[in-house]
């Protein structure tokens, strides 16, 4: 499970098998107990969510926005 960055209380990742075929690039998120994913194609939208709030969703959403680049690059450096 490839931890991306942190910020704050929350944990940017993905996991290692991420399906056959793969899906698309994504992000996973964490804060306790409260977990998300979210698309960051062809918008950053939001798949799956458990205990996170609205506001919060939101949150996470423009930190996903600022650090996209970052967590694309991870990602095609862990699966090439």
């Amino acid at each position: 499970m490839p931890e991306v960055f942190r910020f704050g209380s929350y944990k940017f990742f993905f996991y290692s098998n991420e399906g056959d075929p793969r899906e698309p690039v994504h992000i996973h998120v964490r804060d306790g107990r409260n977990v998300a994913k979210f698309w960051l194609k062809p918008t950053i939208s939001i798949a799956s969510s458990q205990g996170f709030d609205a506001r919060a969703l939101r949150e996470i959403s423009a930190i996903i926005e600022h650090n996209v680049v970052r967590i694309e690059r991870t990602w095609n450096d862990h699966f090439s």
